[in-house]
Formats: C-alpha cells, sequence, structure tokens
C-alpha cells in the first residue's frame, strides 16, 4: 500500500487529508506549527492573521459541505474559524495523523517517490513516501517591492500586523489596497494620526450585504456570461456604493472580476468622511519623505506594506513543480504534467469558490491516487489525456490582469465544471468525461 504525506494542517491540507483517507489512502501529515488551521491560527509563527479578520465571503458559500459551521453569523471572525478547523480535524479523525511542530525541510526525488526530510521535536528524520501532497499555502510569503531611496521610519508588511496598536498615534501610508491593506485602513483611522493609501491602479468594491443578505449568495444558479455579469453587476455595484473614482480611486484599466474585487465598503465611507486619503503610486522615500508620482510628498512614520505574496514551496526544487513565471504550470493546478509524485493543493484564487471548492480539488486528487493503486488502466487513461490533449480553460470567459498575483487566478465554476468533469472520467471505466 502506497503512503504519502501532505505538508500543511490548514483548509486545503486538510481537505487532502479527509479526501484521501475517505478513499482508505494512507498519509502522514507535517504541519509547522502546533495545531491545526494554517493561516487562520493568529498562534500560528507562519500565520498573516490580524485581529479584525473576518471571512470575506459568507460563511454558507465558503464552508465544507459536510461539516457545516456552527454558527449563523454570515462573516464569522478568525478565532471562530479556528475553533471550526480543529473541530473539522476531529471530527474525521484527521488531528492524529499529523505531527505537528514539525517542518519540512527537503524534498528529494528517489526510486519512484521522495525523501522527505523534516525537523520536529525527534530531531531531523528522512521517510519515504510515493507522493507529496504540497498544502503548505499561498498567503504566507511577504512580497516586498523594491523602492528608490530609503526611508528612515518604519518599515512594515501587513503579514506583520497583528492589532491596531502598533498604528497607535503615527502618521500611517498603506502601500496598496487589496482586501488586507482596506480591512487595515479601516483600523487605521480609529488608531493612527493620519492614514494615507498609496494605489496604482484603480478597485472594484462589492458590499458585503445587498437586499438583507451577504451580496456573494445572489445568483447562485446557472452562471452569466462573462459580459453580461461584469455588465450587470457593474450597474448594481455602481448603484449601491456609488463610484469609487468620486472618493479619489483612480479609474479601473480593467473590467469587473478581471481581478479579484474589494469586499469592503467601509473604506468609502471613511474616505467620504476624510479619515483617509488616496494617494498615487510612490516614486521613492527620502528618509522619513514619502514621495509620490504626481509631485507630491509628505511625511510618515510607519509605512505598511499592503502588497500581497509570493508562491513559496521552498522545501523543492522549482524544476519538479514546472514553474512559469510566478507559478508553476500544473494541470488544474494540482499535476504537474510529468507526473512525478507531486501534487499541490490550494494553489488556486477565485471569488467564491470557498473551502468545498478546495474539497473537490482534494478529491479529483484522491480519486487518481486510488485509480493508480486499483485501476491502473484508468490512471493511465487520465494521464494521457493531460500530457495530449488541450488544458481546459479555467478563465469563463474573464480576461484577467496578467500580474504575478492573478498568476493561478480561475473562475469558480468553469475551475469546478472541469474538476468535476475529470473525476467523472476517473470513476468511470470506460475514461469518458460527461
Amino acid at each position: 500500500m502506497n503512503r504519502y504525506a501532505v505538508i500543511g494542517a490548514g483548509p486545503s491540507g486538510l481537505a487532502a487529508a479527509r479526501a484521501l483517507t475517505r478513499r482508505g489512502i494512507s498519509i502522514d501529515g507535517y504541519e509547522a506549527s502546533a495545531g491545526v488551521g494554517g493561516l487562520w491560527d493568529i498562534d500560528n509563527p507562519r500565520s498573516t492573521m490580524y485581529e479584525s479578520a473576518h471571512l470575506i465571503s459568507s460563511r454558507t458559500t465558503t464552508e465544507f459541505t459536510e461539516f457545516p459551521l456552527r454558527s449563523t453569523v454570515d462573516y464569522p471572525g478568525h478565532r471562530v474559524l479556528r475553533q471550526y478547523f480543529r473541530d473539522y480535524a476531529d471530527h474525521f479523525g484527521l488531528t492524529g495523523r499529523f505531527r505537528f511542530e514539525t517542518r519540512v525541510t527537503r524534498l528529494e526525488p528517489r526510486d519512484g517517490g521522495w525523501d522527505l526530510t523534516s525537523d520536529g521535536p525527534e530531531g531531523e528524520q528522512t521517510r519515504w513516501y510515493a507522493g507529496v501532497v504540497l498544502a503548505n499555502g499561498t498567503l504566507a510569503e511577504p512580497n516586498i517591492p523594491a523602492f528608490a531611496g530609503a526611508f528612515i521610519g518604519e518599515l512594515m508588511h501587513t503579514s506583520a500586523y497583528r492589532s491596531p496598536s502598533q498604528l497607535a498615534g503615527k502618521r500611517v501610508l498603506l502601500i496598496g489596497a487589496g482586501n488586507s491593506g482596506c480591512d487595515i485602513a479601516v483600523d487605521a483611522v480609529h488608531h493612527a494620526a493620519s492614514v494615507d493609501m498609496s494605489v496604482r491602479r484603480g478597485y472594484y468594491f462589492v458590499p458585503r450585504y445587498l437586499v438583507g443578505r451577504p451580496s456573494d449568495t445572489l445568483n447562485q444558479g446557472r452562471p452569466l456570461p462573462a459580459r453580461i455579469k461584469q455588465a450587470v453587476d457593474s450597474r448594481v455595484l455602481r448603484a449601491f456604493t456609488g463610484d469609487p473614482v468620486r472618493f479619489g480611486f483612480p479609474k479601473p484599466d480593467y473590467r469587473i472580476y478581471e481581478s479579484h474585487p474589494i469586499v469592503n465598503t467601509m473604506i468609502l465611507n471613511h474616505l467620504g468622511q476624510g479619515d483617509l486619503r488616496i494617494r498615487p503610486d510612490v516614486d521613492r522615500f527620502d528618509g522619513s519623505t514619502v514621495r509620490f508620482r504626481d509631485g507630491t510628498a509628505d511625511d510618515y512614520d510607519l509605512v505598511l506594506l499592503a502588497t500581497g505574496y509570493t508562491l513559496d514551496y521552498p522545501f523543492v526544487d522549482r524544476t519538479h513543480l514546472h514553474w512559469r513565471g510566478a507559478a508553476p504550470r500544473l494541470f488544474l493546478n494540482i499535476f504537474p504534467a510529468s507526473f512525478n509524485g507531486l501534487y499541490v493543493m490550494g494553489m488556486i484564487e477565485a471569488s467564491g469558490i470557498g473551502w468545498q471548492g478546495r474539497y473537490e480539488q482534494a478529491d479529483l486528487l484522491a480519486t487518481y491516487l486510488d485509480a493508480v493503486e486499483h485501476a491502473p488502466a484508468t490512471a493511465a487513461r487520465f494521464r494521457d489525456r493531460v500530457t495530449s490533449q488541450p488544458w481546459p480553460d479555467l478563465t469563463g470567459g474573464y480576461r484577467y490582469l496578467g500580474i504575478d498575483r492573478m498568476a493561478y487566478y480561475v473562475n469558480k465554476d468553469a475551475y469546478r465544471g472541469a474538476v468535476r468533469r475529470e473525476k467523472h472520467a476517473l470513476d468511470d471505466p470506460t475514461g469518458r468525461r460527461p
């Protein structure tokens, strides 16, 4: 019986552990922190969580289908979610399958499998596995841009932000306006001496509630064609939130959903109240002064980089994951075309895909590994399709921005449809996809 390793006990690692063990596949889990939860465990040294963090997608569109959240809150906070993952792991017998406080330091191919070297309470050990599932997360390695000049104040990435007390009494400049950046800006207006936000492009802002319901629970039927949905939703958002350009943001140079929207309209309220200002892109640092591209400048005590994260699988050579640019090139963001025994879980970003979408991803992997063991001809047909036929279009007709953070972005409906078709083919003895 083949044995597999799962690296990471966050949502994707737990999904992989559940899907594999459900098929009777033997696993060992590895987690660098003291418990399950991944980034949702604020006590995890690798966590990028902050005290005010909540889901930006609603509970019912995010939870695992077979294990609903025991909460009626639409957008739970991180402590509720950490407990949810602990309960999930305990309920399905996953907790005892992980080695906690054990960091994977190296993967090396050997004899058709992988030597996994780890460092934990028992010291450094190396074990051989038939395959390894990489589920160590996509939001742990900060992206630190290079800036001209030097800043003599405090320079910090949002990954190090935990509490608004870190901002108290300071003149704060946030660089970037993703969901975390906007959350922290809302925190900052209540504690900092002043708050500015430097942005280089425009954004679309989605309210958490429309007509009294979580906005992402609307239009859950058959997906509209991309251009129609963009036209309809942009009009709806303009009616409910107004034009962000009026508040100082640049006009977006892309259509809605071609980059991840901001699920936070409170920042628009604070802009309207004069609690913070939008500034243009940074030109350079000059001591405590930040000079902007429009020729203006201001002094700051703290520059907070809301500049996102880069993918990082530091324990394995990049050639084994077929990196192309900012991300590995993998079939359905899971399988290297070389089928070398490495598999990636959670390397997907998509509005509304939730943890159930990641479980479906894990279930496809489990179905394939089960076929490797019990139906090798079916597994061989799957590999042949992957290596000889065009890969499915996962964009759903959306023209995503060609920037690094969108390198592994997918449309949830296109992605889940493709995953389900491949799973059906693996379950069908003839190997036919619907």
